[in-house]
């Protein structure tokens, strides 16, 4: 990149300053509070409406498939009441989380309570698998004592089931790939759609061949189905909350593009995490010989991080690279 590049300019969306040290580095500090998209956590503001009204459908849902899970003698249904009541809790968090992400940072929490969402999503999935084995556990005890169901209460109470889950998914669908508590928020209501569905299908099958076994088998695919499907957002929430390069970001290219900054003749301590579900911070050394304020470059590197990488809060440090002082945290190896 050169200083004719047009992501560098003196007119963008960090505040940056510049001053040297005692041993001879000067260490340019790069804020990157971007006020574009992506920059904060727009959750609350976006979703609040999602929640309120997924949770409200949930909890009379819930309330209704249980009355009329016992009546019809099905597992399924109980099982799927289980599985929305799990659901609703889920809702809760996640619009817990959401809301306590926008709480301003203290002196003892300098980030503030972003990390929460983190925290949110890695319940909701710990929920989800537990709501998960408690399914399977039920419909494996069904199995061998299948036991007669009024099919026709099943089918209309999942078919209902299928609408209510389906529609609530949609109001959180557009954040699904960008936050990942929404992401658990989504996954909760569209695993419950699929649920309903799975219940709906064994009803048919259940009314044309009397086949009462195929409830509690059709619990257990269900239930196998959602446990695969819950497995990426465990992961990729525990990864967060571990502090690793969120999943849609390659430090590989990030390391490339700081290289090739004008002067930069070396990176090291780079350093690339999830502040929250939408909000991610680097910081890094850049080597430049040739020392000079230059917030061009700072203020550039800062916009181009944030609109290619997604990267909304970056510091860089700038280093001589020679000199009585070598930093101690040139190695990579060095944490």
């Amino acid at each position: 990149m050169t200083q004719e590049d047009p992501h560098v300019h003196a007119g963008g969306p960090a505040r940056t300053g510049v001053h040297d040290d005692a041993h001879g580095h000067a260490h340019a500090h790069s804020s990157g509070h971007a006020h574009g998209p992506g920059a904060h956590s727009h959750a609350p503001a976006s979703f609040g409406r999602a929640f309120a009204i997924g949770t409200a459908l949930n909890i009379a849902f819930v309330l209704a498939e249980a009355i009329y899970g016992v009546r019809a003698n099905s597992v399924a249904l109980l099982a799927d009441a289980g599985h929305n009541l799990s659901d609703v809790l889920g809702l809760l968090i996640a619009w817990g989380a959401s809301a306590l992400a926008t709480q301003r940072p203290t002196a003892r929490r300098t980030y503030g309570l972003r990390s929460t969402s983190i925290l949110a999503a890695m319940l909701n999935a710990v929920v989800l698998l537990l709501a998960v084995g408690g399914i399977a556990w039920e419909a494996v005890g069904r199995v061998g004592r299948p036991e007669a169901v009024v099919t026709s209460t099943v089918i209309w109470v999942a078919a209902l089931g299928i609408i209510i889950n389906g529609a609530t998914a949609m109001l959180f669908m557009s954040g699904a790939k960008s936050d990942l508590n929404i992401r658990g928020a989504y996954l909760h209501m569209a695993a419950d759609a699929g649920v309903s569905a799975g219940v709906v299908i064994a009803g048919l099958a259940m009314a044309a061949t009397g086949w009462f076994w195929l409830d509690p088998i059709i619990s257990i695919i269900i239930a196998a189905l959602i446990a695969i499907g819950t497995w990426s957002l465990l992961r990729d929430s525990v990864s967060l909350a571990l502090n690793a390069v969120p999943a849609h970001i390659d430090p590989a290219a990030v390391d490339t593009y700081l290289r090739q900054l004008p002067g930069v003749t070396g990176v090291h301590d780079l350093h690339i995490w999830g502040m929250s579900t939408t909000d991610v911070a680097l910081t890094a050394h850049i080597i430049r010989p040739e020392v000079c304020d230059d917030d061009d470059l700072l203020i550039g590197a800062a916009q181009v991080l944030h609109e290619r990488f997604g990267i909304a809060h970056p510091t860089l440090q700038i280093e001589r690279g020679h000199g009585p002082h070598d930093c101690p945290l040139a190695p990579d190896s060095v944490i």
